[in-house]
């Protein structure tokens, strides 16, 4: 009687060990499907996206707001005594700034633009460049402003800037819209270095393959797993007539 007790024990033991083992794989399982749907839907976006930005409308110094992605030109001259320099660039491993000057248009209106990399190594010097005076006709993409990463201390330090912050020209006022253009061509401009922070869609793909391999990895070790237990849970559970005796 003691030794069946103590089988009917074990066989409950073994089957709370079953019961765990189908319940943390099965998160398992379940967490890596639903992360590799997120991450093909987030292809999907990324995809419209990049579609939407290479559709963005070509503008001459518009009016009202431009699209994220449009492709402006303005026509105007540098205010060479503002320019500033975005802090902590790298491009083609080197590291450097970039140049921001206002420019004034024909009406008036002031647009920012990021001329492009400036290479100044690890010196901290304010760094020099030449910039064209008269007018000139600057084009380039257009960044809307928005959400960025939090400063850890003041975001202008003489002419360097941590981030680009329209109220770091103090002394100007009359921005045309809440945003800069990264100039690709006209009068000042430098190496282009700048490209939307964008995932590709095939990483977003490829990250998905991975967590969908996850869950077919965890569902293969949950099955046979499974079975080793239900076989031990079998061998220590009594059978009827023992429990009966």
């Amino acid at each position: 009687m003691s030794d069946s007790m103590t089988r009917v024990s074990t066989g409950r033991r073994s089957s709370r060990r079953l019961v765990l083992w189908f319940g943390f794989w099965a998160c398992l399982v379940v967490l890596g499907l639903g992360l590799g749907l997120w991450q093909w839907e987030r292809a999907a976006d990324k995809r419209e996206l990049l579609a939407r930005y290479d559709a963005a409308p070509q503008l001459v110094a518009p009016e009202s707001t431009p699209p994220n992605g449009a492709r402006i030109s303005v026509l105007g001259e540098y205010l060479v005594e503002e320019t500033l320099f975005l802090d902590n660039r790298i491009h083609a491993d080197r590291l450097g700034v970039a140049a921001l000057t206002p420019l004034r248009g024909e009406d008036g209106r002031l647009w920012l633009v990021e001329r492009g990399f400036l290479p100044t190594g690890p010196s901290r010097d304010t760094p020099r460049v030449s910039t064209p005076e008269g007018r000139v006709t600057v084009g380039g993409r257009w960044q809307v402003a928005g959400d960025s990463a939090p400063l850890f201390g003041p975001n202008r330090e003489g002419k360097r800037l941590q981030r680009i912050a329209l109220d770091a020209w103090e002394g100007l006022d009359g921005f045309a819209h809440d945003g800069w253009l990264h100039q690709e061509k006209g009068g000042g401009h430098l190496t282009s270095w700048w490209q939307p922070n964008v995932l590709p869609p095939s990483r977003h793909l490829g990250y998905a393959a991975q967590w969908w391999g996850l869950a077919l990895t965890a569902l293969i070790v949950m099955v046979v797993g499974a079975r080793r237990l239900n076989r031990d849970r079998r061998r220590d559970t009594p059978d009827d007539k023992e429990t009966r005796s």
